[in-house]
C-alpha cells in the first residue's frame, strides 16, 4: 500500500443508543501533522478491534471516554516516520493507542503507552495472542481460574480473541475444554484447529441442554466472555467450588435497557463457588512473564492464532460492527497499510 498524502481520520460523531452503526462516526481528511520535540510521527499498520471499545464511546471505564470530536480510540500497530522523541528512530515499528487515523503524532503517554516491537515479532501476533487479548485469557485463566487437570473448563465467545486463547490455555493444563460459539464453522474450527474437546452452537442448539450432556460432573470453571442468558445456563451447571471468570459480557453492550441478573446465581451459594471479575491492567507488572509464556507455547505450536483480517481504513465502522453480529472469528484486525 502506498503512504497517504493526507491523514485520514474517523472522529466520533455521536456516541451509540443500542448497537453501533456508522451514523455514530464522520470521515475527516486534513494534513499530516506534525511532532513537536519530544513526540514522533506514527504512521498506522494495523488497527485492533476489541468489544471494550464499545464501553469507551459511551462511559468512562478504567480508561475516560472518548470526547466527541475526537479521533475513535483503538490500539495500533504503526511505523515511526519521523521522530524528535530520543529513544525512537524512523523505520521503529511501535505499538500504542493511535486510534482510526493514516497518522498520529504522539508523545507515546495516554491510555496505552508507546511500546516498540521486539524484533521480529509480526503486527497480527502483538495485538492477538502476543497482546492484550492474549494477556487476558493467560492471566484470567491461571489467575483467576486455577485449573487442575481434570476439571471441566468452559468458555463462551471461544471463537473470539480471547476466548480461544483461554480454552488453549485450559487444555495445556489438562483440563477438558468446552467452546461455546455461534455458528457451525466457529464449532468446526474449535474442535479441529483449536483443540477443543467439544463445542457448542448456540444459534442452533440449547445450551442448556448441551451442558448438562457433556458435563455430567458439573463445570469446574467458566470463562465468561458474553454474560446474560449463557452465564445462567452456566450456573445451573456448576460443580462444587467452581470458579467463574467475569472477562466481558458482550451480550449487553449493545442493549439500552439492560434485562434482570441471572436466576441461578443463588447455585453459587450451594455449591460454595467463586465468582470473580478482573482486567488485565491489573497483571501489569506480570506482562512481560505471560508474553514469554505465550510466546514460547505459540512457537511450539501449543497455541494458535484465530484471526479476520479486513482490509482499508474506509472499512473501520464495518469492521468494528463485526464484533458485534458475530461475523468476525478471532481477533479482528484490520490492515491500512504496510511497513516501508
Amino acid at each position: 500500500m502506498s503512504q497517504a498524502k493526507i491523514n485520514r481520520q474517523w472522529i466520533l460523531k455521536a456516541r451509540p443508543k443500542g448497537p453501533v452503526d456508522e451514523k455514530c462516526f464522520e470521515w475527516r481528511e486534513s494534513e499530516i501533522p506534525k511532532p513537536a520535540d519530544g513526540e514522533v510521527l506514527v504512521r498506522n499498520l494495523m488497527l485492533s478491534f476489541d468489544p471494550t471499545q464499545r464501553g469507551w464511546m459511551t462511559m468512562d471505564t478504567y480508561v475516560p471516554m472518548i470526547p466527541l470530536g475526537e479521533v475513535m480510540r483503538a490500539g495500533s500497530i504503526g511505523q515511526v516516520v519521523e521522530s524528535k522523541k530520543e529513544g525512537f528512530a524512523k523505520g521503529d515499528l511501535v505499538q500504542g493507542a493511535f486510534g482510526w487515523q493514516d497518522y498520529a503524532a504522539t508523545s507515546g503517554g495516554g491510555v496505552m503507552p508507546m511500546s516498540k516491537l521486539p524484533p521480529g515479532t509480526q503486527p497480527n501476533l502483538a495485538m492477538g495472542v502476543l497482546g492484550i487479548t492474549g494477556l487476558t485469557a493467560y492471566f484470567g485463566t491461571l489467575e483467576i481460574g486455577l485449573p487442575q487437570k481434570g476439571e471441566t473448563f468452559v468458555v463462551s465467545g471461544a471463537a473470539g480473541a480471547t476466548g480461544s486463547v483461554a480454552g488453549m490455555i485450559a487444555k495445556l493444563k489438562g483440563c477438558r475444554v468446552i467452546g461455546i460459539a455461534g455458528g457451525e464453522a466457529k464449532c468446526k474450527w474449535l474442535e479441529g484447529e483449536g483443540g477443543f474437546d467439544a463445542a457448542i452452537d448456540y444459534k442452533h442448539e440449547d445450551v442448556a441442554k448441551r451442558l448438562h450432556e457433556l458435563c455430567p460432573n458439573g463445570i469446574d470453571i467458566y470463562f465468561d466472555n458474553v454474560g446474560g442468558a449463557i452465564l445462567d445456563a452456566v450456573l445451573a451447571q456448576i460443580a462444587p467450588k467452581a470458579r467463574i471468570i467475569l472477562c466481558g459480557a458482550i451480550s449487553g453492550y449493545e442493549q439500552s435497557d439492560l434485562p434482570p441478573g441471572p436466576a441461578n446465581y443463588f447455585n453459587m451459594v450451594l455449591k460454595h463457588g467463586r465468582m470473580e471479575g478482573f482486567l488485565v491492567l491489573d497483571y501489569l507488572s506480570k506482562f512481560h512473564e505471560g508474553i514469554a509464556q505465550l510466546a514460547t507455547w505459540h512457537a511450539e505450536g501449543k497455541i494458535v492464532q484465530l484471526e479476520d483480517i479486513q482490509e482499508g481504513l474506509e472499512n473501520a465502522p464495518r469492521t468494528f460492527m463485526r464484533l458485534f453480529s458475530g461475523a468476525n472469528m478471532g481477533k479482528q484486525l484490520l490492515r491500512i497499510a504496510d511497513p516501508e
